[in-house]
């Protein structure tokens, strides 16, 4: 095969694969991928490409997936919409029955002209519904109109007819919070704890960072966004009282020898990794040793109920288990391998005999494992509760990360599913011109559509389980994802296309089940039109004060999306008082991520220039919208902490139009340092930042509550979003009442109805 034609050939195949060949640069100058990078990508999506042979086989391989001869194992539709299925997979005369969730069925015959689409008539009745056509069977997944929304859940709460206020909530990192005996990590019940204090204050959400598993066995690998599973839970954050009691917890600490360091760390400002989370794995170990030996085989509520998790669990539970078990025994080796690439080939099967023997020989800790994702849903099931009981129309809203650490038990227990040896990331742009990777993967689009989107799936169902919403972390990338080959510089990647109607669709539909709301982190380069899609199917964006500009100046807060859900900061961003100080400017100086300009100008003093400018534009925003005195000039950048705008800003953003505000903890305390520092790992202490109030007693801060105050007079004031305050759902959504509450889902992962 001739060098031309290779290329065009294995252009051609990445073009069917979903790869973008092309793509505009931050500078709008069109790039080409090169024909290397598309080779590796096309090799890390298993179609591999090295000779002509592989280049034949992996196209004769995805043009048989993409024939129009044969039905999918899933096809999604819209609610009240005709449903098209491929116009080679279905002659004229076939026999068809839909059989829909509700017991109900329905048959009929295809009669379509020769080369016309075979149409279904529209489904009114959203869910997971099997079509039988002659002897074959598929899943329709049928979308609502819309995901829930906060009217949504205003009205379940309070009454069909209620009137929608305007809403706030707070936001949280779940690993600062402070609670009196937590061992030095945020835990589950500090979460309720803080639900319940704030729903007495009027909040209606906890946003609350990713609580999803990491590695027991590494705990340097702390970062809430890169987990080792988006299906389970981070057991870093269990408080050993809560299921067993206080005097169980207090005897477990004691049996471990942790009384000394339990005190000495819960009293640190800062978290300290790897010293807490193995002190607090050694307390919960010691605890199931006594649950092992009292109460496996007594019968007890509490071993009826852990043998009911992990029934429900069922494969993917024994799969995390296993793994976390193996790496452990894998880390502690000679070698210390810890990705599971690495690792003897018979143990990287998750279905191989070596891993069977072995979780049969490990059973005990296979088992250890499996009871502490028990006390995890436990902790964070019980903090939604409570948040409910307290008053909350929404609840804890969870955060959905964008992907997972290939070495993790998620990418080990599904390795068909998912991508790999690439790294989700980002293109080189204006303030990033190497490029990002962050060193994670994802699903792979052809498993998804080969498999029916099954893994997708479980992990909705996974993040919607214990929440009254879920965030979902750079929604962009419903439609496409940069991913670099592992170990080449992030400049050198391509952007993969994802079937973006398919997932939006089966987004709202578990959302719509589970009666939660959905939120989309839509910041950064958003692709035209992306924004309007996701608000028509009530997919809220974020609105960010920093962002939310009008030319020199700062956007009204009347002139706010309605259909984004407002805030001041995120944990990427700079708080308040750190933006009003320029602290991310010395920050990103201080570990050398400022670059030096053509010029010759100092940029940090632009920077700082710029910021000051900022600054007065915000402080007369503040000034117009009464939330700054009139005649004040703006306090300098050196002005005492309680001299800075702080509650003028949260209550700027709490006076929006969104139909739900977030205020982040670090704002309501007034804190200058961020969660995290972008770009940084060990430079800047990202993830290890404790709140300097444990959580009972944080509102009855004197500053605490006039914040509070400011925020919620703000919101009786809000202009109401006029498309939560009507009462579509009456008209346009299915029966509430036909749909799951979240109080009977299992707290673990299940696919639909397979045909």
């Amino acid at each position: 095969m001739s060098t031309a034609r290779r290329s065009d050939t294995l252009e051609a195949l990445a073009r069917r694969a979903g790869f973008e060949v092309e793509w505009s640069d931050a500078h709008g100058v069109m790039q080409r991928v090169p024909d290397s990078t598309l080779a590796a990508l096309l090799e890390c999506a298993g179609l591999p490409c090295a000779n002509a042979t592989q280049l034949r086989h992996s196209t004769s391989l995805l043009n048989a997936e993409q024939s129009t001869r044969r039905l999918p194992p899933l096809i999604t539709a819209e609610y009240e919409s005709a449903i098209e299925l491929p116009p080679s997979a279905v002659r004229s005369g076939s026999h068809y029955r839909i059989d829909l969730e509700n017991g109900e069925h329905i048959e009929g015959r295809f009669t379509m002209p020769k080369g016309e689409p075979a149409l279904l008539a529209p489904l009114s009745e959203p869910g997971y519904h099997t079509l039988t056509v002659n002897d074959h069977r598929l899943t329709i997944a049928v979308a609502p109109p819309h995901c829930w929304r906060v009217g949504d859940a205003w009205r379940a709460h309070r009454g069909a007819g209620a009137r929608v206020p305007p809403l706030w909530g707070v936001a949280a990192q779940l690993y600062g919070l402070r609670r009196h005996g937590d061992g030095g990590i945020g835990d589950f019940s500090a979460l309720a704890t803080l639900a319940t204090q704030s729903a007495q204050r009027g909040a209606q959400a906890v946003a609350v960072s990713p609580t999803h598993a990491m590695f027991s066995a590494e705990p340097g690998h702390f970062s809430p966004y890169a987990p080792s599973s988006r299906l389970w839970l981070n057991v870093a954050h269990i408080d050993p009282a809560s299921v067993f009691g206080a005097q169980a917890a207090h005897d477990a600490i004691v049996a471990a020898h942790a009384e000394e360091a339990w005190r000495e760390l819960e009293a640190l400002p800062q978290i300290d990794w790897p010293r807490a989370q193995p002190l607090k794995l050694k307390v919960l170990r010691a605890l199931f040793d006594r649950f092992d030996a009292d109460e496996r085989n007594s019968g007890s509520p509490r071993a009826a109920a852990f043998d009911a998790f992990c029934a429900r669990g069922g494969q993917a539970l024994d799969d995390h288990a296993r793994f976390e078990a193996l790496q452990a025994a894998m880390l502690s080796g000679p070698e210390g391998l810890r990705h599971w690439r690495d690792w003897p080939e018979t143990l990287r099967d998750p279905r191989s005999a070596a891993v069977a023997t072995f979780a049969t020989e490990h059973r005990r800790e296979v088992d250890f494992h499996r009871f502490l994702q028990w006390l995890a849903a436990e902790g964070l099931a019980r903090a939604q509760r409570e948040a409910r009981e307290a008053g909350m129309s929404i609840g804890l809203v969870a955060d959905l990360a964008v992907g997972c650490d290939g070495a993790g038990s998620h990418a080990w227990s599904l390795p068909q599913d998912m991508l790999q040896r690439v790294s989700v990331g980002a293109p080189p742009d204006i303030f990033n011109q190497a490029g990002q990777s962050w060193g994670l993967t994802t699903f792979s689009p052809r498993a998804m559509h080969n498999t029916g989107f099954r893994a997708f799936i479980d992990m909705l169902r996974a993040a919607f389980a214990h929440a009254g919403g879920v965030r979902i972390d750079h929604i962009l990338g419903l439609r496409r994802l940069w991913l670099v080959p592992e170990g080449e510089s992030a400049k050198h990647g391509a952007y993969l296309r994802y079937p973006f109607d398919d997932l939006v669709r089966l987004i709202a539909l578990e959302s719509w089940r589970h009666r939660a709301i959905v939120i989309g982190e839509d910041l950064g380069t958003v692709p035209p039109g992306l924004r309007e899609r996701l608000a028509s199917h009530a997919l809220y964006g974020i609105r960010v004060l920093w962002f939310e500009r009008d030319g020199g100046g700062f956007l009204a807060p009347a002139r706010y999306d309605p259909h984004g859900v407002a805030t001041t900061t995120t944990h990427d961003l700079p708080t308040v008082a750190g933006w009003w100080r320029g602290a991310d400017i010395d920050w990103r100086n201080r570990i050398g991520q400022t670059l030096p300009r053509a010029d010759g100008r100092d940029p940090v003093a632009l920077e700082h220039a710029q910021r000051a400018a900022d600054r007065d534009a915000l402080w007369h925003a503040l000034q117009d919208t009464g939330f700054a005195p009139r005649e004040a000039a703006a306090p300098p950048s050196d002005a005492p902490l309680d001299a800075l705008p702080v509650a003028g800003a949260l209550g700027y953003v709490a006076a929006s139009a969104s139909p739900l505000v977030t205020c982040p903890l670090e704002d309501l305390l007034g804190l200058v340092d961020q969660p995290n520092l972008p770009g940084s790992i060990d430079e800047h202490p990202n993830w290890r930042q404790r709140l300097p109030l444990p959580v009972d007693t944080l509102y009855a801060d004197a500053a605490v509550a006039q914040r509070v105050s400011t925020i919620v007079h703000a919101r009786e004031t809000a202009p109401v979003s006029a498309h939560e305050s009507a009462h579509e759902s009456a008209d346009s959504s299915p029966d509430a009442s036909q749909t799951a509450s979240t109080d009977t889902l299992s707290a673990t992962p299940s696919g639909p109805p397979t045909p």
